[in-house]
């Protein structure tokens, strides 16, 4: 799905939806009092967020990887594969097909190893077994069967908590005061366009999104930037910062299966334009082998403003000495 645009504000579809988000915040509650928390045989550090739709999960969880490989740990991560096929335990490798493993993870693996499973804890116990001795646990905050040492709540802050309400009529999976009170700390990535840090009574570390790489591609040309993400425009506004000159955009849904027709007609639109196609790195893993080498790709990574106190209060957490 797309991010809907009445999710920014009040309106009156918002309001209408409003019965509807008391349900879900009901079966959110139930779900988390009926769930018992399993342990997994070595540390596990959950990052969630609060909002429907990407928040930066995916890079946070690729940035703590150095960070705790730096401390002396060796970092498995766990996902469950969104839109993948594969239900039991499995080792993401880079030759997987996306529509078995996900989008998300054939990009996780290509730092640490990952796995995927239905049942994150049956995944947590085997990758302790490969040799995991602390678990990355990906887009988990909301998931309550795994016992987590830390939780990281990850909060893209240009876009904040939209209009603050509850699915359907608002983008929240729950009240933020909820996971506010359930999380350790918050990675706030961005501008925090609501002040939300002076509500958050907890650590707040915060990070922004940058390009990696040499980006010296982009000059001189003309490009149709397109994405499948939650939302789309974060992907454009990195472009436009770096002075590409995007004469045309277009928007697909999260997570969304390209087809060889899809690429087919990008091609056609970018050529009419006289210009070259450009996407995310998680879009174009889904891009037909045929035809990827005609799409340019944008690496980016999070990058935190206080690298050392985030690595000292990990210390602290994760009891382990901390440097004199």
């Amino acid at each position: 799905m797309r991010t809907p645009r009445y999710w920014r504000s009040m309106n009156a579809l918002s309001c209408a939806l409003l019965p509807f988000a008391m349900l879900y915040r009901l079966g959110a509650w139930a779900d988390r009092r009926c769930t018992k928390a399993q342990h997994a045989g070595a540390p596990v550090i959950s990052l969630g967020n609060v909002t429907a739709g990407g928040a930066g999960k995916t890079p946070a969880t690729l940035a703590l990887v150095p960070l705790l490989r730096t401390l002396g740990l060796t970092p498995h991560i766990l996902t469950r594969g969104y839109k993948g096929m594969t239900a039991n335990v499995h080792a993401v490798l880079a030759q997987d097909d996306w529509q078995q493993v996900g989008d998300e993870a054939l990009l996780l693996q290509r730092t640490a190893p990952t796995w995927i499973a239905s049942e994150r804890i049956a995944s947590s116990r085997v990758a302790v077994v490969a040799g995991a001795n602390v678990l990355l646990c990906d887009d988990a905050l909301q998931h309550h069967a795994l016992h987590k040492d830390i939780s990281l709540l990850v909060i893209d802050g240009p876009y904040g908590l939209g209009n603050g309400q509850l699915l359907p009529a608002g983008p929240l999976r729950e009240p933020f005061s909820s996971a506010v009170k359930r999380a350790d700390a918050v990675i706030l990535i961005g501008e925090d366009a609501q002040q939300l840090a002076a509500r958050i009574p907890i650590p707040v570390f915060r990070a922004h999104i940058t390009p990696t790489g040499d980006t010296g591609f982009l000059t001189g040309k003309r490009w149709l930037a397109f994405a499948g993400i939650g939302r789309p425009q974060k992907f454009y506004d990195s472009l436009h910062a770096l002075g590409t000159e995007i004469v045309a955009t277009q928007d697909f849904a999260d997570h969304h299966p390209y087809s060889t027709r899809d690429i087919e007609a990008l091609i056609v639109r970018a050529n009419s334009l006289n210009a070259e196609l450009i996407t995310t790195e998680k879009d174009r893993v889904k891009i037909p082998a045929s035809q990827a080498d005609s799409i340019h790709a944008l690496p980016v990574q999070l990058v935190f403003e206080d690298q050392n106190s985030l690595l000292n209060w990990l210390k602290d957490r994760l009891t382990l000495p901390r440097n004199t």
